[in-house]
């Protein structure tokens, strides 16, 4: 801005003494102070007004000389201003809302002050990205089931401070307690699941809260089919021995109880069966007792075709055995004609043939005495 032109310097006095006239300024400078005023008021205004925080504010370029050099660099200024704050408000709208991080802040060819600003600001949103692009990056790969991803604590050399090197260490701390806690329920359910190292137990140190939660649950089931499979061991192992005295009584549910349930029964019709069959035995074999016969309740199956084989056994030497004692009982009072008429094999076969054959020669030989 062009100052006001200065005033005439006033001629030496003549020699004579007079003074001669007055300077007086140009016709022109009353006009140019009074156009110098009013551009310094409106820019007076409108930097205040740009400083209020309108950026729309800019000065008319309807002026000569260097007042309107004045105006348009002035208006350049909030130009370039206005552009700057659009694209803050974009990129912080579209990294902040939209998630849309590759987004930066460009105004087009600059210099100096601006370039610093756009870098600084570009840096910024860089900075800020990058770290939860690493978060992402992790958090991803756990999801998918990857836990050798760990965020790293240093970025192009750089390493993380403040609460993006807390994050970092707690992020990684998660996927070392995701591994840990992994490997152990693996290493429990290979050696109680796979390889029937019953008693398995998961250990996790210095956890709390859900992982806690965790790791006594997986200690608890393991604990339940190891109590469960040892008991049904047992049981069987006695069954397999002979003693059927034995019960699962461990606390069960869901298709362990029914397991545990028809586990039982079956020792139940086991002992039902084999009492039944000694009682029997000792009837028939034992005490002379014939016509026994074992009554065991609610089987199928193998232990009925058994229960029925065990009676029809006995029904057929009850028989037998009735049928020699009625023949040998009328020998015995002299009736010769009576013979052993009940099916037989083996042994009993021959002890029939035997007998009526004693009988054929006792009734010949009566006849012949009489």
């Amino acid at each position: 801005m062009s100052a006001v032109r200065a005033k005439t310097k006033p001629e030496a006095p003549p020699a004579n003494g007079q003074h001669g006239e007055k300077p007086r300024a140009t016709d022109d400078t009353p006009a140019k102070a009074s156009g110098n005023d009013r551009l310094l008021a409106e820019l007076l205004e409108a930097l205040r007004a740009a400083t209020a925080g309108q950026i729309d504010v800019r000065l008319s370029t309807r002026r000569q000389g260097m007042g309107k050099d004045v105006a348009r660099a002035f208006n350049d200024f909030m130009e370039l201003s206005t552009r700057y704050n659009k694209e803050l408000v974009r990129v912080s709208r579209a990294v902040g809302r939209d998630g849309r991080t590759t987004e930066r802040i460009d105004i087009g060819p600059v210099q100096g002050m601006w370039v610093t600003r756009v870098e600084a600001v570009n840096d910024l949103i860089d900075d800020l990205v990058r770290p939860m692009n690493e978060v992402a990056r992790v958090i991803s790969s756990v999801a998918e089931g990857d836990l050798t991803q760990k965020m790293p604590l240093a970025i192009d050399g750089r390493p993380m401070k403040g609460e993006f090197a807390r994050m970092g260490a707690v992020v990684n701390s998660m996927v070392d307690l995701l591994s840990a806690f992994s490997a152990e329920v693996t290493r429990v359910a290979g050696d109680v699941g796979t390889e029937g190292r019953l008693g398995g137990q998961a250990r996790m140190r210095g956890v709390s809260g859900a992982w806690r939660d965790l790791t006594d649950n997986v200690n608890q089931m393991a604990s339940n089919l190891t109590d469960q499979v040892r008991n049904i061991a047992l049981v069987t192992t006695a069954v397999a021995n002979g003693d059927l005295s034995q019960k699962i009584t461990v606390d069960a549910r869901g298709e362990v109880a029914e397991l545990k349930e028809t586990v039982n029964r079956m020792v139940d019709q086991l002992r039902s069966f084999a009492h039944e069959v000694t009682r029997v035995a000792r009837e028939v074999g034992t005490e002379g007792r014939l016509g026994g016969q074992a009554e065991v309740q609610g089987v199928a199956g193998t232990w009925k075709d058994l229960t029925d084989s065990v009676n029809f056994m006995a029904g057929n030497l009850t028989g037998q055995v009735r049928n020699i004692a009625q023949v040998t009982t009328a020998v015995a009072q002299g009736d010769l004609s009576q013979k052993i008429t009940v099916d037989a094999a083996g042994e009993v076969a021959q002890l029939k043939d035997t007998i009526n054959t004693m009988v054929d020669q006792l009734s010949a030989f009566a006849d012949e005495v009489t």
